[in-house]
C-alpha cells in the first residue's frame, strides 16, 4: 500500500437500505414488514405493528423511490459516477413472506438475482446487508420478533438461502444493520415494542443476544458455503467526547461508548467482555442461554467491521446541558461545531479518530458504509441543483478518512455514503430530507414523477472516484 494515496482497490460507492428504496412492497409474493407497516412521521414512535395496513395512511416504504422496477436506470447512473461497490440489503420477506417459511419465494430470489448481475455487469461490488431494519410482521406477530429463541433458526434457514443463491455474485456481506440500534430503538432495528411494565434491559439485551449468536452462526455457516465470503458486523458507530477534563465527564464518556462496544467486542472477540457481563449484572440481568452459544459466538467472528458515522457526540455529568440532535442519539450541543438542518453536529475529525479507535481495538478491516448529509435540495429553474454543503461536507470526510489510512495506518476497505440516490429516511420517513448525489422527484406526501436528476455531487464523486479520492 502506498504511503501516499488510498490503495488501488480502495471500493468507492454508496449505500441504500432495500425497505428505502425498492417499494413494490407487496409485488411477486413479497410479505409485509415492520417498514411496511410504518407511517410517515412515525418511526420513532412505538408500534404494536399488529394493525397491519390502514385505509387513508401514507406509508413511505410501499413505493420508496421504486427502485424495484428502475434500479437498471440507477445503477447505470451508479457506473457513470464509477462505482467500486453499491450497499444495499435484502428485503427478508421477498424472499420468506412471513418468516416461516420452509421453502423460499422464487421471484423474491430472482429479483435479487437481476440485481446483483446488474451490478456486475458494470464491475460493482454487491455489498449486501442481511437485515437491515425490516423484520417480517409474521414473525413478529407469531413469535414477538427477536425477543424468541426461533428467531435463530429462521434467520439461518433465511442466511442459507440466500449465501447459496449469490455465493458466487457476492462477496461483502453484514449480517445485522446497526445491530447496536436494539438498546436505543428496538422497534425500528429489530421489531421488537417494550410494553410498559416490562424491563427494557430485560427485554433489549435477550433480544440482542438472539441477534449475536444468529449473527455469529451465520458467519460460520457463510464460510462453510464459501469460504471466500467476507461476512462483516454493522454498527453504528457513535462516539463521543467528555464535555471537560473532569474526571467524572471522562468516566460518562466512556460508559457511553462501553454500551456500544458491547456489541463489537461479542462479533469481533467472540465473547461477552467482563465489563459487558458486570454491566449485565448490575441490572440484574441473567441472559437466557443454550449450551452451544459460547462455542458459536467463538466460532462466529467477523471478517471486518462496518460502520455508519455521521456525527460525534458529547458526555457530561452536567444535568442543566443543552442537547442537539443525532444518529438515534440526543446528546450535548458542542460549541466547536457546526450542526446539519437536523441538529446533527458535522464533525469529519471524529470520523478519523472513529476510525483510529476501532482499529486500535480489534486490528481487523474497517469499512465506512454509511456517512453523508441530510439536507434540502433546491432544483434550480434551470433543473440544476447546487449541494455545495454537501461536497463540503463529504470532502473533509474523506479527507478523515485518507488521514487514517495515509498517517495513522488504518485498513479501510472502502466508502459508500448514504443514500447515494435520495430515499425515505430511516428516522422520520420523509423525502425531504436528502443525501444522495442523484436527486428522486418526490415529496414528504408521497407526490412526484419519480425523475431522477444528477446534483452538482454527482459530478464531484464522480471525479473524486477517477483519482482514487485525490481530486476531491
Amino acid at each position: 500500500m502506498s504511503k501516499e494515496r488510498l490503495p488501488d482497490n480502495f471500493l468507492w460507492g454508496g449505500a441504500v437500505s432495500a425497505n428505502q428504496c425498492e417499494g413494490a412492497y407487496n409485488v411477486d409474493g413479497k410479505g409485509l414488514s415492520t417498514a411496511d407497516v410504518t407511517t410517515a412521521g412515525s418511526r420513532y414512535v412505538k408500534r404494536e405493528f399488529t394493525d397491519g395496513i390502514i385505509e387513508g395512511k401514507y406509508y413511505p416504504s410501499h413505493e420508496a423511490i421504486d427502485f424495484y422496477h428502475r434500479y437498471k436506470e440507477d445503477i447505470a447512473l451508479f457506473a457513470e459516477m464509477g462505482f467500486k461497490c453499491f450497499r444495499t440489503s435484502i428485503n427478508w420477506t421477498r424472499i420468506f413472506p412471513f418468516g416461516d417459511e420452509t421453502e423460499p419465494n422464487e421471484a423474491g430470489l430472482k429479483f435479487y438475482d437481476n440485481l446483483f448481475d446488474e451490478l456486475l455487469k458494470y464491475n460493482i461490488q454487491p455489498v449486501v446487508t442481511i437485515s437491515h431494519y425490516e423484520t417480517p410482521l409474521g414473525l413478529v406477530k407469531k413469535y414477538g420478533s427477536w425477543r424468541s429463541r426461533k428467531m435463530v433458526d429462521f434467520f439461518l434457514r433465511y442466511c442459507e438461502t440466500i449465501f447459496s443463491r449469490y455465493k458466487d455474485k457476492v462477496k461483502y456481506w453484514l449480517t445485522f444493520n446497526e445491530i447496536n440500534v436494539i438498546t436505543l430503538n428496538p422497534t425500528i432495528s429489530a421489531g421488537i415494542v417494550v410494553k410498559e411494565g416490562e424491563d427494557f434491559d430485560k427485554v433489549v439485551y435477550q433480544a440482542a443476544h438472539h441477534m449475536l449468536v444468529a449473527s455469529a452462526k451465520a458467519v460460520k455457516l457463510g464460510h462453510e458455503i464459501n469460504p471466500d465470503f467476507k461476512i462483516g458486523m454493522m454498527m453504528l458507530y457513535p462516539i463521543f467526547y467528555a464535555e471537560t477534563c473532569k474526571p467524572e465527564d471522562q468516566l460518562a464518556a466512556m460508559k457511553a461508548m462501553d454500551q456500544h462496544y458491547y456489541f463489537s467486542d461479542v462479533q469481533v472477540r467472540g465473547y461477552y467482555s467482563s465489563k459487558a457481563k458486570s454491566f449485565l449484572a448490575s441490572k440484574g440481568i441473567e441472559l437466557e442461554t443454550e449450551p452451544e452459544d459460547e462455542t458459536a459466538l467463538r466460532e462466529g467472528t467477523v471478517d471486518f467491521i462496518g460502520f455508519s458515522y455521521y456525527n460525534s457526540n458529547v458526555a457530561t455529568t452536567r444535568p442543566e446541558a443543552q442537547f442537539t440532535g443525532g444518529n438515534m442519539l440526543n446528546a450535548v450541543k458542542n460549541p466547536y461545531l457546526t450542526e446539519s438542518a437536523w441538529g446533527w453536529s458535522i464533525d469529519p475529525i471524529g470520523l478519523r479518530i472513529s476510525l483510529n479507535n476501532l482499529y486500535d481495538r480489534y486490528q481487523i478491516p474497517l469499512f465506512v458504509v454509511e456517512n453523508g448529509l441530510g439536507a434540502v435540495d433546491k432544483v434550480e429553474a434551470d433543473g440544476r441543483i447546487h449541494d455545495d454543503y454537501r461536497i463540503a461536507y463529504l470532502r473533509e470526510h474523506i479527507k478523515a478518512i485518507k488521514a487514517a489510512v495515509i498517517e495513522d495506518g488504518v485498513d479501510c476497505i472502502g466508502y459508500t455514503p448514504w443514500g447515494c440516490i435520495d430515499l425515505v429516511s430511516a428516522s422520520t420517513g420523509e423525502m425531504e430530507k436528502r443525501y444522495g448525489f442523484i436527486y428522486v422527484d418526490k415529496d414528504n406526501e408521497g407526490k412526484g414523477t419519480l425523475a431522477r436528476i444528477r446534483k452538482d455531487s454527482f459530478y464531484w464523486y464522480k471525479r473524486c472516484i477517477e483519482t482514487n479520492g485525490e481530486d476531491i
